[in-house]
């Protein structure tokens, strides 16, 4: 029996079992046997991914700017006339499905920040199987900084699928990783140490760790309320954490009365724009940057005056040593000291090291070694 014909038959365990107290030691260990099945099936004896060469054509994108956001949504739901509105970008636009057959990139401008914008083919239901373009689209959305969700203001139910499928390809939105470590031993059984209270039992902790192949070691759990489904993503290691933004398109087809049964349906939680109209778009450029979670760092060269025009843009909670890598590879190797003025700061001026976290709109100056370069 090959591993398509064995998930098969586990996942018609499952829906044949009740769900209840007494069956989730069974339904746990079922799931997790799946996510064995699912990651050994993508990959070969080498451990390489099975697709061959080439599958990938027009979709190796060079990450660029800030930041990488990608368009997600179903054929025609107005993913290219969106990236047109947002960037320089021309990308292709018709009224059929999959006009775009590549990703194509443009660049965003707003508030001192670049930020790639990718739009990408229309995914289908099974897009995480290999339908349509599936596979390759979501692949790409794995390396994004945020993920936007482009509905069809006719078709909001579609959100469900769309997140099913990213979910399917090990995307997982708006959640951070679980805290939770494993480590490996070479004798002595499995051991858990939960610091926090389980909603699981320690019995299928173990179950669901000895089916991804390690027998002996100890499971520090630090993740409050931790769940199969979180154990099970832990021990697969392929998971990705990105943060999501979902936009309904097309309002101007509809009143707002027919807004508010949407949001009735999906909830509160949307940007309504028209991409072809053109309403709304700066709220959604400024919501992207609100999600992306920038902040803005002055530079200012030694004994120079500070450059407010171009800020240097970073991912809030960054710290000296962040700007040092993203100015060139080698600063931190030749820092000396920095100088910060700002929130951040006790007092103006502030002579600080390479792990001193940074806030928005801080002043910084980089003091090298004398005679680096």
């Amino acid at each position: 029996m090959g591993i398509p014909e064995k998930i098969k038959e586990i996942q018609d365990q499952i829906h044949k079992t009740q769900i209840n107290k007494a069956t989730e030691f069974h339904i746990g260990l079922l799931k997790a046997k799946i996510a064995r099945l699912k990651r050994d099936q993508e990959h070969n004896i080498h451990g390489k991914t099975v697709s061959g060469g080439g599958e990938n054509a027009g979709f190796d994108v060079r990450k660029a700017g800030d930041a990488t956001v990608v368009l997600i949504g179903l054929p025609s739901v107005g993913k290219s006339t969106l990236l047109n509105r947002l960037t320089n970008a021309k990308s292709r636009v018709a009224s059929y499905q999959f006009t775009t057959l590549t990703a194509v990139p443009g660049m965003m401008h707003y508030r001192g920040a670049k930020i790639q914008v990718l739009d990408l083919p229309g995914i289908i239901e099974g897009a995480s199987s290999g339908k349509g373009f599936g596979k390759r689209v979501l692949s790409v959305a794995r390396s994004a900084d945020l993920v936007l969700i482009i509905l069809d203001v006719f078709q909001p139910h579609h959100l469900a699928v769309l997140k099913k499928e990213l979910g399917e390809a090990g995307i997982k939105l708006d959640e951070q990783p679980p805290n939770v470590l494993i480590e490996k031993t070479s004798i002595g059984g499995l051991a858990v140490s939960a610091q926090v209270p389980l909603i699981i039992s320690e019995r299928l902790i173990k179950e669901i760790v000895r089916v991804n192949g390690i027998h002996n070691g100890r499971v520090i759990i630090r993740e409050p309320n931790l769940t199969d489904d979180q154990l099970i993503d832990v021990m697969n290691g392929n998971r990705v954490y990105v943060p999501s933004l979902t936009v309904l398109n097309k309002i101007d087809l509809v009143n707002k009365g027919f807004i508010q049964e949407v949001q009735a349906k999906i909830g509160n939680n949307f940007v309504p724009i028209s991409a072809d109209a053109g309403v709304n778009i700066d709220a959604l450029k400024e919501a992207i940057y609100n999600r992306l979670d920038f902040i803005r760092i002055y530079m200012r060269p030694k004994g120079g005056e500070t450059d407010f025009v171009e800020p240097m843009i970073m991912k809030n909670g960054s710290s000296v040593q962040d700007v040092c890598n993203k100015i060139h590879r080698n600063m931190a190797k030749n820092f000396r000291y920095g100088l910060v003025w700002g929130k951040s700061a006790k007092f103006d001026g502030q002579k600080v090291g390479l792990d001193h976290e940074l806030v928005d709109e801080d002043v910084l100056t980089i003091v090298k070694v004398v005679g680096a370069v």
